[in-house]
């Protein structure tokens, strides 16, 4: 299908040796037969007018009329009365035919880890956000502007986190990021910056992720494992290291909430050996239990914690838009990397987003979420005390994942390639362990982009193989 540029002369580059012996038009006649046969120029796309490109090469028109009528013989060209100048069909050489890429199969039900519904997304109200961002939108805003980020978005996400998560949040010492890889990639080389060597992360977590991010910023990566009560504090101090990520509201895969005890360990842990805490705060939006809510571990030692806290769950991944809540230490060089980095995210996307914060438009979001996670949640809970009922489920006191515990002796990766086969996608804790150890044998139980009918039908199908 050819391009349809807008407008009535559209743009083609030419160029034209005024010194050379070989005549202008004969130069012209070259470079356009180039262009169509080296696929420049594709069949259907309209050339300027002869008047235009007249104009814009400093040629008569008259040369450029019979530069057109030797091409148009010749077979590359075709016109008619009322139309614009184009390339002719069967003037181009063949396109090579696309390579097809391999389609997955259709999943009956894909219980994919860390994904929102992305059917649910406010687009309606990021529509408005975005209107009412750019009609108020000072001039100067269009200016690159602070690294940090936009000063207003800044102050709204500070308002918002000490609200919601009770965080010490500060404007000053907030800055906005392009999501989470970007927020821990700044936060690292702002570490190893100020000397810090070894980053500690969660086990079970994301062990590539984290590994290739502290790799990158020349820091070694070392595992901690997590207990009932969240990351063994113990454990941490015996790795040396300064540095740990970790994501207390609601542990990546496992599900454990951090106790109360474990959190100030933690800070004091921090305190003790000049070390910083790195909290994920990834999905705190969504709890579903009778509980006190988990309130930011940022809260208690804002000099020593940096708080990630991104949209990507809450609205959609592909926003790319999160913040960093930094100690005053580390907020000069975090803010300098940023710099360097992309020079600030896209300021029209930060306003736009303290729109839909402003207006309560996005707790609404959050509020009509919840119950759609909660009736899934619900949903595979009764599922799977259906199909299979020796199966227990934990994780479930927030977020849009719970973990399989399968039966003792289990074999996680066969289970996995079963239920692949029959048309549901299911996928193994190992992969989020350090040494990918296939016992004991979990599942992780996404349900955020799944149906309440896809989970249902989907466990229906596989509960003999968790059994």
């Amino acid at each position: 299908m050819p391009l349809e540029w807008s407008g009535l002369s559209p743009e083609v580059l030419l160029t034209l040796d005024r010194d050379s012996p070989r005549p202008l038009r004969a130069q012209l006649e070259d470079q356009l037969r180039d262009a169509i046969r080296g696929g420049r120029l594709d069949v259907g796309e309209r050339l300027p007018s002869s008047r235009e490109l007249a104009r814009r090469l400093g040629l008569s028109r008259g040369l450029v009329q019979d530069c057109y009528a030797q091409l148009r013989a010749e077979g590359y060209l075709v016109s008619r009365v009322g139309a614009a100048t184009s390339v002719a069909a069967g003037a181009c050489p063949p396109p090579a035919p696309p390579a097809v890429p391999e389609q997955p199969p259709r999943l009956l039900a894909d219980f994919r880890t860390g994904v929102p519904d992305l059917g649910s997304f406010p687009m309606a109200d990021w529509l408005w956000a975005t209107r009412e961002a750019a009609r108020a939108m000072p001039t100067a805003a269009l200016d690159y502007g602070d690294p940090r980020g936009s000063a207003h978005l800044r102050e709204v996400i500070a308002g918002y986190q000490r609200r919601v998560r009770a965080a010490a949040a500060d404007p000053e010492r907030t800055v906005v990021c392009s999501g989470y890889a970007q927020g821990l990639a700044l936060t690292l080389r702002a570490l190893a910056a100020a000397g810090v060597r070894t980053l500690a992360y969660e086990d079970p977590g994301a062990p590539a992720m984290t590994a290739a991010a502290a790799a990158h910023a020349g820091m070694a990566a070392v595992p901690v494992a997590v207990d009932d009560e969240g990351v063994d504090v113990g454990a941490l101090t015996a790795t040396g290291a300064r540095a740990v990520l970790v994501t207390p509201a609601h542990q990546w895969p496992t599900g454990v909430v951090m106790a109360a005890r474990r959190r100030l360990a933690l800070v004091e842990w921090a305190a003790a050996h000049d070390g910083y805490v790195i909290e994920d705060d990834y999905d705190a939006e969504f709890r579903y239990d009778d509980r006190d809510p988990v309130g930011a571990v940022q809260g208690l030692a804002a000099d020593r914690v940096v708080a990630i806290g991104t949209v990507s769950k809450s609205l959609a991944p592909a926003l790319r838009i999160g913040w960093l809540l930094c100690p005053p230490a580390l907020t000069g060089s975090v803010t300098a990397y940023k710099q360097l980095d992309d020079r600030g995210s896209p300021t029209l996307d930060q306003l736009a987003l303290a729109r839909l914060l402003e207006s309560g438009r996005y707790d609404r979001h959050l509020r009509r979420m919840r119950t759609v996670y909660a009736a899934r949640r619900e949903a595979l809970v009764a599922a799977l005390a259906a199909h299979a009922p020796g199966v227990r489920l934990t994780g479930l006191a927030a977020g849009f994942h719970a973990v399989a515990h399968l039966p003792a002796g289990a074999d996680e990766r066969a289970v996995v390639d079963a239920a692949r086969a029959r048309g549901v996608g299911l996928y193994g804790m190992s992969a989020n362990r350090a040494g990918k150890a296939p016992q004991p044998a979990r599942i992780v139980l996404g349900f955020g982009n799944v149906s309440e009918r896809a989970i249902g039908e989907g466990i229906a199908a596989i509960g003999d193989l968790l059994a």
